[in-house]
């Protein structure tokens, strides 16, 4: 869940820094929350592009979103979208180096 504001402009939502290489990721979304997805499940048999073992941590995946049980708890941003009505939703990811 994200304390910031989700109407109009995409607030900052998440920063990862990779202190190694200097490179930065920036997150912002109109959404009202991130899910998180780690490699935990990853064993070292799936082979990239390069013919490297993708391992546990190797990589990870922010997925914006409304909140997984949003249609049965009220007190949470509806996702109802009766017909007609446009769902709109504007996430950017920003990189760079530090």
């Amino acid at each position: 869940m994200l304390n910031a504001p989700t109407a109009g402009s995409p607030a900052l939502a998440a920063r990862l820094h990779d202190p190694k290489t200097g490179r930065v990721m920036e997150l912002s979304t109109t959404e009202p929350g991130v899910q998180f997805y780690a490699g935990n499940g990853l064993d070292g048999t799936l082979l990239g592009s390069s013919r490297k073992t993708y391992r546990q941590s190797d990589g990870l995946c922010l997925e914006t979103q409304h909140f997984p049980d949003s249609p049965n708890r009220p007190e949470f941003p509806s996702t109802v979208l009766r017909p007609g009505e446009t769902f709109q939703s504007t996430t950017v990811h920003r990189f760079s180096v530090a």
